[in-house]
């Protein structure tokens, strides 16, 4: 008897963690939504449960076993590794970072806002890639992600290059020639919340932040999607757009990256 419900307790364990582990992200990995739901809603919070640490927290801890100190390209690759293998989480990821890294290498801007650093993967991604003198601004909502997105950072050793701010999108856009000196961004990357996308892109417009020629470049159009900013970076002669298509990070759901050149 108890043989017989020591097997049955082993193999319902066996089948929970196999349709954890594998089956479930195997079946919902075509879906953006439903990966969304799974990774970002079910998987998290069960974690954070279990472990009593936040996501950020764990991917932070596997950037400091993994990454090399002061390689910025480590560091990515750590976090793209902890993502595949452990644990989804929200950067824009290893496939859609190569059109994000392309972008970049073509702008070769001296001025970059990002909105939404998250961890700060796309953070040292760019930076990594700017030229000297060059600086980023990134904005990030929540101060708990901003803290681990330092620390993200310093193991990537591009403090130097990077400025984490912290707050609304809509409070700093107008203070950014006031407080940092910037009289236009040559790369705007938007990947916060995506209800943002279009005010924000009208403010930056509306407060002279962008000149002729200023790229935008959004994650995330597709998957959860950007309809009302897509709709308005396509139409308005006051830019020219190009999607890239991709994938949801470390899904094979459809999503994509758009590019806008401000015409002025």
């Amino acid at each position: 008897m108890w043989l017989t419900l020591f097997y049955s307790c082993t193999g319902g364990a066996a089948l929970l963690y196999a349709l954890y582990r594998w089956l479930i992200p195997t079946a919902v990995q075509y879906h953006g939504g439903l990966a969304l739901l799974w990774h970002d809603m079910i998987v998290e919070r069960m974690l954070d449960t279990l472990t009593q640490s936040t996501r950020p927290q764990r991917l932070l801890h596997a950037v400091q076993k993994n990454a090399t100190r002061g390689d910025p390209r480590s560091v990515v690759k750590a976090i793209d590794n902890f993502c595949r293998q452990k644990e989804w989480a929200m950067n824009v990821g290893d496939e859609k970072g190569c059109i994000l890294d392309s972008v970049v290498s073509e702008v070769n801007p001296v001025t970059v806002l990002e909105l939404g650093t998250y961890c700060g993967y796309s953070t040292v991604r760019i930076a990594s890639l700017l030229p000297p003198r060059a600086k980023i601004i990134t904005l990030e909502f929540n101060p708990d992600y901003a803290k681990i997105a330092r620390q993200v950072i310093a193991w990537a050793g591009l403090e130097d290059k990077i400025q984490v701010v912290e707050g609304p999108s809509g409070e700093w856009i107008p203070k950014m020639k006031e407080q940092f000196g910037v009289k236009t961004f040559d790369l705007v990357f938007l990947d916060h919340w995506k209800d943002r996308y279009l005010p924000d892109t009208k403010l930056l417009e509306d407060c002279g932040l962008l000149r002729k020629g200023s790229i935008l470049l959004a994650d995330n159009v597709i998957c959860p999607g950007t309809p009302d900013y897509l709709e308005y970076v396509r139409n308005s002669p006051r830019y020219k757009s190009q999607y890239f298509k991709s994938h949801l990070e470390y899904t094979k759901a459809e999503d994509g990256l758009e590019k806008s050149v401000f015409l002025g």
